[in-house]
């Protein structure tokens, strides 16, 4: 038997005016999830424990059937993992974004304009971390450099400490001043005078002149958000029996996979945008199943980067993408095979609302017959309704792979 988890990140959502009162997933056209969903099992799954901020790190470890404890602080422990960085016990790693903020002379009187500055180059993004490397390393800080706008800082702070207060988002806080949103924990200081500090390294930087000259938003500041420290998580096969692979152009979910030995698979020209390489993910998780692999994981980031952005008919388009350039590759390759394929989301992003929510979010779960022949049926629109209309519902997202895997 061979299993693939199709992880549509940020999926589901509200119903919008824009669409003609329709959520995306009822908006897409989406004929082979429709076909799933009619001839599988569709219901509802809570992503979000209680107590837990509904972010991509919680809700992907859900799904994958891991427990958090209530000392989890946050995604950029996963992500530190994902670019090899090794924590010690005493170091906190931070989310480090290259931001665009406003250009007020105070920093408590910006605005935060671009959570994703512009959607900066990993190429143009390297040349800013290595200057804020260049001029803020130390024994307290490193930086290192991740993807794009997203990028990780580790802050040495004693084990017995470690009061940093709430650090928001930046694509919760889109053109909101960010007073509100500066902790005055005790041990937030230096973080706080941190992010002052880059727009002072950054605001000259001939990375940034060259984008304003371009027209572009520069990253003129860096914001510190999902810190945490080191998690320990038991490994894949253990849990469950099979050798496992990651597919996703994310870090976060990468270093998912580096702590739970998960072999990583990247693909060119995979993005974390609607501009992603649909078929190349595809393609690489059935040469993966051809290479003995069991269990494939294929995380896209495209539908939730839409719901951030506001983007209505990108978001439509992501998951009709994911539909045809995705989910059919998979059909035309399973042929003849054995095998189960679960489709289902992280968490809602709604667009309305440009960020996470805790809320439920839709599933399938099919498995081809005996001889791996794929059945063929009458299609019903898979959406968030049709799977509330099932009536099946799992408080507890380990329940839903532990039903996907070992057929409880």
């Amino acid at each position: 038997m061979k299993y693939i988890v199709l992880l549509c990140d940020g999926m589901p959502d509200n119903k919008q005016k824009e669409l003609d009162g329709m959520t995306p997933m009822e908006k897409a056209a989406t004929p082979n999830m429709d076909m799933l969903a009619d001839l599988g099992e569709t219901g509802m799954v809570k992503t979000i424990p209680d107590g837990f901020e509904p972010g991509s790190d919680v809700g992907n470890l859900s799904v994958l059937g891991y427990e958090l404890t209530s000392g989890y602080g946050g995604r950029a422990p996963l992500e530190a993992a994902s670019i090899g960085v090794d924590l010690d016990s005493d170091d906190f790693a931070v989310r480090c974004n290259l931001v665009t903020l406003s250009g007020h002379e105070k920093l408590e009187d910006c605005v935060m304009l671009d959570y994703c500055a512009g959607d900066i180059s990993t190429q143009e993004a390297d040349e800013l971390v290595k200057a804020l490397q260049d001029e803020f390393n130390s024994d307290i800080f490193r930086f290192y450099c991740g993807k794009n706008y997203r990028h990780c800082l580790v802050f040495k702070c004693p084990s017995d400490r470690g009061n940093l207060g709430v650090f928001s988002p930046p694509h919760d806080i889109m053109d909101e001043n960010i007073k509100k949103y500066l902790p005055d924990a005790p041990d937030a200081k230096p973080l706080t005078e941190l992010i002052e500090k880059s727009r002072i390294v950054l605001k000259n930087h001939p990375v940034n002149l060259r984008r304003l000259k371009d027209g572009k938003r520069p990253a003129n500041a860096i914001w510190l958000w999902g810190y945490g420290r080191k998690i320990p998580l038991i490994q894949f096969k253990e849990k469950y029996g099979l050798d496992a692979a990651m597919i996703s152009a994310v870090d976060l979910l990468k270093g998912i996979a580096a702590l739970v030995g998960m072999r990583i698979i990247n693909v060119k020209g995979a993005t974390g945008y609607i501009d992603t390489n649909y078929e190349g993910k595809a393609n690489a998780a059935l040469q993966a199943l051809a290479d003995g692999i069991d269990f494939v994981y294929i995380h896209i980031e495209a539908p939730d980067e839409c719901g951030h952005r506001g983007e209505f008919a990108n978001k439509v388009k992501s998951i009709e993408n994911i539909d045809r350039r995705v989910l059919k590759l998979l059909l035309d390759g399973l042929k003849g095979q054995d095998f189960k394929i679960m489709i289902t989301s992280d968490h809602t992003t709604p667009l309305n609302l440009r960020t996470h929510t805790s809320a439920s979010v839709p599933f399938i779960i099919y498995e081809s017959d005996k001889t791996g022949k794929i059945k063929t049926g009458n299609s019903v629109n898979f959406s968030e309704d049709t799977a509330k209309a099932s009536g099946i519902f799992y408080d507890d997202a380990k329940k839903l792979i532990q039903r996907f895997i070992k057929t409880v």
